[in-house]
């Protein structure tokens, strides 16, 4: 594990913060500070001139290839962006999976028309993406999918339920599994497609959530219509296509935070007179060595893309203990606020930020693959225990039993 940034990524470092410190203040800047409880769709409406700029400067797309308006960077480099524009309170995710998730798969397997297409409007802003993958009976088992997909000329014909899907009410464009050949195996018949969400047959329905925002949805597709030409990847072949947007996905959840940081909860223990209260002081101390901790955790993760090679188990440890952390984190600060925690909204402490983000907690622990998905790639890559029985591999999906 290399401990200290190359000579290169220092350099990265200091230009990113020097531009950053720039443009901190502009409009465009201030348009992206979250308010507690807002709407999602309204605050990615504010954030797109913040898009667009980064777009126009090269930061937008750091790890994407110059080509298609990245910067040709590293991944480790846009980890030391996110870094730095969160020492700014600037997020960087309201565009994550258009960005982060179907942005790197298209540029992955996508036919140069598909780029051509897509990837512009995707990292400018200008297009809002969802992922339609999780379905009430395929979440942890996502190769369970029942969306089925059937050719009819030059299109393809979907019909079936996706839920818990982020954004899906202001997304122009889906990524989507679904199932073209029932009678392969779970993992073989699956085909990924771009889907257009303002079409007739897509019918979504925002989930209350106990934030009160509507973050997910239910996404009803009825006779739904997808060209041939948005299959992305082989038909039939879009397990190991998903498998680069989850990992991606993985990666970014694990080394994203855009809540209230260990400064922001010190902060409130001095503002309510708690910073010299023992229980607060032993866990604002556990806060401080969970972010050590997360720290070298990140590391491993930086350096073995710093030398080319993906992130192996330990994006699922990052991605694990960033739920924890945050849980733990929300927990310390209700706590710290005694019976003011109780309150929310504008009579809260800072307006009910911590009470959102505890709220918000728990979903982190099922988004980009639950805790127990990642401790089963734990025990399995790093502990070497024997994988779970998995019987129904090579079994057509057809002859499956399913709830």
């Amino acid at each position: 594990m290399d401990f200290d940034e190359s000579a290169e990524e220092a350099a990265f470092r200091k230009e990113a913060r020097g531009w950053l410190e720039t443009y901190a203040g502009s409009d465009e800047a201030r348009g992206v500070t979250r308010v507690p409880g807002e709407d999602e769709a309204a605050f990615v409406e504010r954030a797109r001139p913040w898009q667009a700029l980064l777009a126009e400067h090269g930061w937008a797309g750091i790890a994407w290839p110059a080509a298609y308006g990245g910067r040709g960077g590293t991944a480790a480099e846009a980890a030391i962006f996110r870094e730095e524009a969160l020492r700014f309170g600037l997020p960087t995710g309201a565009f994550a999976v258009g960005v982060q998730m179907a942005g790197p798969t298209i540029i992955a397997h996508g036919t140069d028309e598909q780029k051509e297409r897509y990837l512009a409007p995707l990292l400018q802003g200008d297009e809002v993406w969802c992922q339609l993958f999780s379905e009430p009976g395929a979440g942890s088992d996502l190769a369970g999918v029942s969306t089925r997909a059937v050719r009819d000329g030059d299109e393809w014909v979907v019909n079936g339920q996706k839920v818990w899907t982020s954004g899906a009410h202001y997304s122009d464009f889906g990524i989507l599994l679904a199932r073209t050949d029932p009678d392969a195996p779970k993992h073989k018949g699956i085909t990924y497609f771009l889907i257009d969400m303002r079409q007739p047959g897509v019918e979504i329905r925002p989930l209350r959530q106990i934030t009160g925002a509507s973050h997910f949805s239910e996404v009803f597709l009825t006779d739904a219509r997808v060209p041939h030409d948005a299959v992305l990847g082989e038909v039939h072949g879009g397990w190991g296509v998903a498998m680069t947007t989850l990992a991606n996905e993985r990666a970014f959840m694990g080394g994203h935070s855009s809540g209230p940081t260990l400064d922001d909860l010190l902060a409130l223990a001095r503002d309510c007179g708690a910073s010299s209260d023992p229980l607060v002081r032993q866990g604002l101390a556990a806060a401080w060595s969970r972010k050590q901790i997360m720290g070298y955790i990140g590391m491993r993760v930086r350096t073995a893309t710093s030398h080319g090679r993906p992130p192996g188990p330990e994006a699922s440890v990052m991605k694990l203990m960033a739920a924890w952390n945050m849980k733990a984190n929300a927990e310390l600060a209700l706590a710290i606020e005694g019976a003011h925690g109780m309150l929310a909204g504008p009579g809260a402490p800072e307006q009910g930020r911590w009470q959102q983000h505890f709220l918000s907690a728990p979903s982190i622990r099922i988004a980009g693959g639950s805790d127990e998905i990642q401790r089963n790639v734990m025990g399995e890559r790093v502990l070497g225990l024997p994988p779970d029985p998995r019987v129904d591999k090579t079994v057509p999906f057809r002859d499956l039993p399913r709830g």
